[in-house]
């Protein structure tokens, strides 16, 4: 853990059963997170589940608006719904919280925050921090380093996202496509666009009447309110793809200021949220089946972009359910403490 302070905090995890509610519990006793009281909030399917965190036993209890009780710090991921309905009772109850669904992202007065890319926002928060979409998550770093080196002018995203961006439901349904196909030749699905095994889709969350998708906006939107830069060009197209774990992304940037491939790899290198895998000479470059697992932003494939003046091309790889999710948010929960932006219990 990156924080100096000795003090344990009430912790509640409220989705703690979900692929990224598991990875919070995961990722907490890898960093030593500093907790007092621990508990567990799912929905009723889940209640009564044991969970091991430190080697003690944790029961899963009910989430509802009496949860918070005494608790400091919340770490959600239980989807829009849930948090809009729950997290308002656990600001009232004293707690911060750090939600990782898309309900408060764009809402003026709550901070959008990937660590280490924005932490002065987290200065602004009134109860909530809104972690940003998985995908948008990654982009951030790469993004602030070009910003700061030569200035954005226009970005083009397209994203190649593994199924687990889509729950434990939806690995489980590649899994089970996979062996239907391999041994049938064919597999059922009831939609289209959750025919995940052998297959692109690009198509992610609902179409919007622009003609683009609900899960490219958040990209785009939520670069902007991350970045600082609400006038940022921006565009996206997000791919599902059949990996388990582990979002890739192309991206092409225009900047303003002249650079070189050189000073650009240098900066990258510079930003401990980031680890530059590129050299084509021995086929190294990032990939999403060697990355699970691991803390940093991988970029390779850096290059100029021959069709545009002061264009470059990247490829960039992270594990969703950390830089995505759980970790961002666990980094969240570190900086709030160590700039004492969260109740600590006082000690008797």
């Amino acid at each position: 853990m990156t924080s100096q302070s000795s003090s344990q905090i009430n912790l509640a995890i409220l989705g703690a059963t979900g692929n990224v509610g598991l990875k919070f519990l995961e990722v907490l006793e890898k960093r030593k997170f500093p907790i007092n009281n621990l508990r567990l909030l799912a929905s009723q399917k889940s209640v009564g589940k044991k969970i091991k965190f430190h080697g003690k036993e944790y029961t899963v209890e009910l989430a509802s608006k009496d949860s918070f009780k005494d608790i400091d710090l919340v770490l959600a991921s239980a989807g829009g719904a849930i948090s809009k309905e729950l997290i308002p009772y656990a600001v009232s109850s004293g707690a911060v919280v750090v939600d990782n669904s898309s309900a408060y992202r764009m809402e003026k007065d709550v901070p959008l925050v990937v660590a280490g890319v924005n932490n002065h926002d987290l200065k602004k928060h009134k109860g909530i921090i809104a972690n940003p979409n998985c995908t948008t998550a990654q982009l951030m770093p790469p993004l602030k380093v070009l910003h700061e080196l030569s200035g954005l002018k226009r970005v083009i995203v397209s994203t190649y996202q593994s199924v687990s961006g889509a729950g434990k439901a939806a690995m489980d349904e590649l899994s089970d496509q996979s062996t239907r196909y391999l041994s049938q030749g064919a597999y059922d699905s009831k939609s289209t666009n959750r025919k995940f095994a052998f297959n692109v889709i690009p198509h992610i969350d609902i179409f919007l009447e622009n003609g683009y998708t609900k899960e490219e906006v958040k990209v785009i939107d939520e670069s902007r309110k991350i970045l600082g830069l609400p006038d940022l060009r921006i565009t996206c197209t997000a791919v599902r793809v059949p990996v388990y774990i582990g979002h890739s992304e192309s991206v092409n940037v225009e900047l303003e200021k002249p650079t070189s491939k050189k000073q650009i790899i240098e900066v990258l290198k510079k930003m401990p949220l980031i680890e530059v895998l590129d050299d084509p000479t021995s086929l190294k470059y990032p990939m999403a089946i060697d990355i699970v697992g691991k803390d940093p932003v991988f970029i390779g494939r850096i290059r100029e972009d021959a069709s545009c003046p002061n264009s470059f091309n990247f490829w960039v790889v992270a594990d969703n359910l950390l830089i995505g999710a759980a970790l961002n948010a666990v980094r969240i929960a570190e900086e709030l403490l160590k700039e004492e932006l969260v109740k600590i219990p006082v000690k008797h």
